[in-house]
């Protein structure tokens, strides 16, 4: 695998980061979250993500906390982003749909309801 052309970056990552990815500060990766209705909905995105990672043979690095999913894609073997990195990002928004966004400091329901108690 080989990292994004300088002239595949320019034309293809612009149209990723518009829909809420982000560069990272000292890595060429691209991250993002969201924020699922509930724990059910975030780890019931992430069993659909899954099948296409394996197909893909691309598996990103992700956590989930109740209902948050952070997802950091990179290309381990080229060291950067590649193609594999923009068409699993495209499939992960494709399944999310309208998930809302969230800060990855963002509290989770959970912790949003024990803090009312």
């Amino acid at each position: 695998m080989t990292p994004l052309s300088p002239q595949a970056r320019a034309r293809d990552l612009p149209g990723v980061l518009a829909t809420g990815w982000a560069l990272l500060d000292g890595r060429d990766a691209i991250r993002k979250v969201w924020r699922f209705a509930d724990f059910a909905a975030a780890w019931g995105f992430m069993c659909r993500v899954a099948p296409i990672a394996e197909r893909l043979d691309h598996h990103p690095e992700w956590t989930n906390r109740y209902n948050i999913v952070e997802v950091t894609l990179i290309t381990h073997d080229c060291g950067g982003l590649s193609d594999l990195d923009l068409a699993l990002a495209q499939e992960m928004d494709r399944l999310a749909g309208d998930t809302p966004l969230a800060a990855a400091s963002a509290p989770t329901s959970c912790e949003e309801r024990a803090a009312r108690r």
